[in-house]
């Protein structure tokens, strides 16, 4: 007994990781589906270490009798594809952006808000919040708990994997061809300056008040999962890093709150690890978190600046926390709180 579920997206780099994490973690499935665009029919993905499923088209599936859709194939695919499968009974969880700011659909990270699930019925769909802005709430909500927060200031520090399988292929054969002398322009089409050996402090669209999307989208998105009433301020970076990335974040409080308080919040939070020493390799980088399930939180300090201020390092591997695992945790919430599994 268990539930049929669809990943749509099932080629990409989040598609494989929902695939891995699913038999991982040993979700209840009876049959799991595996779906892309029409040049990707009879591929073959893995479904755990024994399993092979082969891709079906996504142009033609009919989705009825299916319990959960995992959706990850870009925004403007699943504008058109989640609300079919909604309409044929599914529960679809998003992983794009195309339905977080919509009223009627819940934006979820299952360690900070699980209640707004309740509201899933209204569409049919439940969305997937930014993997950076999912990092960002996890180490934020105990602290909030912990004294109500007044204003954030954060600065990413974003993989390329963000940018799919291309934005980890352009980085890698930037860095090999620089060894041999080959000009970077010929392995440049994901992002808008030389990505090797570089830091780019551009992520997603230009907006009219000058931030980028990618920033717009943690400011509304915080406000929407943890206190419309918080204060947000974004800049958003991209790093020459394969898969992981990394948050720079000052946190203004209503009231005091030490050092030793705040670790001992991060400590006792779901989804969190502290690794917090004030000595040489006592923090976790990009680099060690790829692979991982946990928000790791280092170099907690006050900031002298400010009053009731403090700084934090925020570290997540974005294809797992950061998208699948996420959106494997909500199909879990879901299963044991609001789905009947089928006979």
């Amino acid at each position: 007994m268990g539930y049929t579920v669809a990943v749509i997206g099932a080629t990409g780099n989040v598609g494989r990781e929902l695939l891995s994490i699913l038999a991982e973690r040993e979700f209840p499935v009876e049959e799991v589906i595996a779906l892309a665009s029409s040049r990707s029919i009879g591929r073959e993905v893995s479904f755990g270490e024994d399993d092979v499923l082969k891709v079906e088209n996504l142009d033609e599936f009919d989705f009825r009798g299916v319990d959960i859709v995992l959706s990850s194939p870009g925004a403007s695919v699943s504008s058109k594809y989640a609300p079919i499968a909604a309409e044929a009974g599914a529960v679809v969880i998003d992983n794009t952006s195309y339905f977080r700011m919509d009223p009627d659909v819940p934006l979820v990270v299952p360690e900070v808000n699980p209640g707004a699930l309740s509201d899933f019925k209204k569409r049919g769909i439940i969305a997937n919040p930014n993997c950076s802005t999912i990092q960002l709430v996890v180490a934020l909500k105990p602290l909030h708990e912990l004294a109500k927060i007044k204003r954030v200031v954060v600065s990413t520090y974003q993989s390329v994997s963000g940018a799919g399988k291309s934005g980890m292929d352009e980085l890698f054969n930037q860095t090999r061809g620089i060894f041999v002398n080959e000009p970077t322009e010929s392995h440049r089409e994901n992002f808008t300056k030389q990505m090797a050996f570089n830091c780019i402090p551009h992520i997603d669209k230009f907006m009219d008040d000058g931030s980028t999307k990618e920033e717009w989208k943690m400011v509304v998105e915080t406000k929407k999962i943890l206190d419309p009433d918080i204060t947000v301020s974004a800049t958003c970076v991209r790093v020459p890093v394969f898969v992981g990335h990394a948050e720079a974040v000052n946190i203004e409080f209503d009231h005091p709150v030490t050092e030793d308080q705040a670790r001992d919040a991060l400590r006792a939070a779901p989804g969190v690890t502290v690794i917090d020493y004030r000595t040489d390799e006592g923090y976790v980088t990009p680099q060690e978190c790829a692979g991982e399930d946990a928000v790791f939180v280092s170099r907690i300090r006050k900031d002298p600046s400010i009053k009731n201020g403090l700084n934090i390092w925020v570290v997540s591997d974005n294809l797992r926390k950061g998208a699948a695992l996420n959106t494997v945790q909500i199909a879990e919430v879901l299963a044991q709180s609001y789905l009947q599994r089928a006979a």
